[in-house]
Parts: C-alpha cells; sequence; structure tokens
C-alpha cells in the first residue's frame, strides 16, 4: 500500500476516494456501494465524506459500504463550519460517527472556516481525541493567513491535513500554501482533482495520455501524486472507473512529461486567490 507519513507519525494512503453528491441519487445507490468497496479492494483505503453532503447522505452511504471493513479503512469526515467551536463540534462529530456506523474517525477536518474561533474548535477536536473518538484533525480550505493563524494557536500544530482544491486547472496555492503546507510537513489533500471534469476532457491532455498509453486520469492523478505531501481523493461513482483510478499509483511521469504538462496547465505567474468549490 502506498502510504504518506503525517506530522504525527499516523500515515494516510497516497491515493482516496471523494463521495462528494454521492448518496443523492437513489437509482446510483447500488453503483456508487459498489465503488467504494472496488476501492478498497484496490487498495484505495482512504475514503473522505463530510456530514454536509447531502445532509448526511453520503456518510449513510459510506457506513453501508464499509461494513464489515472498517478496520481496512483510513475514514475522514469533516464538520460544517456552521458547527464548529467546541461543544457543537463534539456534537456533530458524534451524529456523523452515528450515521457512519463506527466509533472512531481517524481523521476530522473543519470543512471551512466559520464563525466560531480557532481555539475552540481546536479545543472539541482534543476533547475527541482524548475520548477515542478521532484520531487525527486538519482543516480544510483555509488560505495561508487561515492556516497560519489556526496553527498558531494552542494545540494548532496538531493540524495534520489541509484539503484543498488542486488540479492541473487550479494551480493557484502553489504560489505560497502549497509550499507552505509542505515545509511543515502538513498533508494536502486534492478534492476534484479532475475539475468536474475538465481536466480529463481537455484535448491536450487526452492527447498526453494517448501518447503514453494511460488514461486522462491517470495522467492527473500522476501529476499529483508526484507532489510531495499531496493526496488526491478523486471521486468514482462505477467501479471501472475506480480501478481505472488506481492505475495512476503505477505511472511514472518523467521531466520531460511535466514539462509537457506545464505547457498546457501553465503554473501561476502571480498569487491567486484560494479556489473553492
Amino acid at each position: 500500500m502506498h502510504t504518506l507519513k503525517l506530522p504525527n507519525g499516523s500515515h494516510i494512503p497516497r491515493l482516496g476516494l471523494g463521495t462528494w453528491c454521492m448518496g443523492d441519487n437513489h437509482d446510483a445507490r447500488r453503483n456508487e456501494i459498489a465503488a467504494l468497496r472496488e476501492g478498497i479492494e484496490q487498495g484505495l483505503t482512504l475514503i473522505d465524506t463530510a456530514e454536509m453532503y447531502g445532509g448526511g447522505r453520503a456518510e449513510r452511504l459510506v457506513g453501508e459500504a464499509i461494513t464489515g471493513q472498517r478496520d481496512d479503512v483510513f475514514l475522514t469526515s469533516k464538520v460544517s463550519p456552521g458547527h464548529a467551536g467546541k461543544q457543537q463540534l463534539i456534537k456533530a462529530c458524534e451524529n456523523s460517527l452515528q450515521r457512519l456506523g463506527t466509533d472512531y474517525l481517524d481523521m476530522y477536518l473543519l470543512h471551512a472556516p466559520g464563525r466560531a474561533p480557532y481555539a475552540e474548535t481546536i479545543e472539541g477536536f482534543e476533547k475527541l481525541q482524548a475520548d477515542g473518538k478521532i484520531a487525527s484533525f486538519g482543516v480544510s480550505n483555509l488560505d495561508l493567513d487561515e492556516m497560519t493563524y489556526f496553527v498558531n494557536e494552542s494545540g494548532g500544530n496538531g493540524c495534520q491535513i489541509n484539503q484543498l482544491l488542486y488540479n492541473l486547472n487550479q494551480r493557484g496555492i502553489e504560489w505560497d500554501l502549497l509550499p507552505w503546507l509542505q515545509e511543515h510537513d502538513i498533508g494536502t489533500m486534492a478534492y476534484s482533482p479532475f475539475d468536474r471534469p475538465d481536466v480529463i476532457n481537455n484535448d491536450g491532455l487526452v492527447a498526453f495520455a494517448r501518447e503514453r498509453d494511460i488514461s486522462p486520469a491517470q495522467a492527473a492523478l500522476a501529476w499529483l501524486l508526484d507532489h510531495d505531501q499531496v493526496i488526491p481523493i478523486p471521486k468514482a461513482s462505477h467501479p471501472a472507473r475506480v480501478r481505472d483510478n488506481a492505475g495512476a499509483l503505477e505511472v511514472t511521469l518523467t521531466a520531460q512529461d511535466h514539462q509537457e504538462l506545464d505547457r498546457l496547465f501553465p503554473a501561476p505567474s502571480t498569487p491567486e486567490p484560494l479556489q473553492i468549490y
């Protein structure tokens, strides 16, 4: 299994499974559960979800998919910013655990900045850790200023992950945020790695992948995997797509390949506001 070491010494799979918008369509439910189970079979044992996804429907779907396999899964969920702060966060986590059918999370993230002071949110994370309900905590959608503020709060240096929009089309974090996270050994969990799916439909990337006998999805994921501390979490609702994504772990991109991808998808030349979906 390909893993990444986090600041606290724990290991997280290098490639995972996203669940945004899963559980919303009853007719797709069987395929979505099969896709998550196929991911576990393929070694993509990191599953990311959130209480915000479908008002808890995604968490319930994940809970069903991992029945009997909880110990094989690195399970991540996220608390909505409206539920940040100590007591609300603890209650939100307990509700997520109930929907997921488990008694602990491997990682619990603040979904986005909210009104609650970070100090109170961190207190909530630490209480959940002390009670054995979460193993680690982190954040999502925090820019460099917010990230610096968070980790400088008491206990904030326990942050292990910042989950961010990052893909070939959306490279703004490379200007300052990604280097800062890498310097501090904090993982970057890259959501929407196909840019819904503008990246894998790009004519240039399609040709690039065809020339190398890989799929556009594998090319896009391999590019992310080549960045230090970056963990892509593509969503796939069909087992075949999951198998294709898993193949990215075996793709090796050359320096020339990276030059060509930089030509097709240029890196930022100036600072950019943090992009969020």
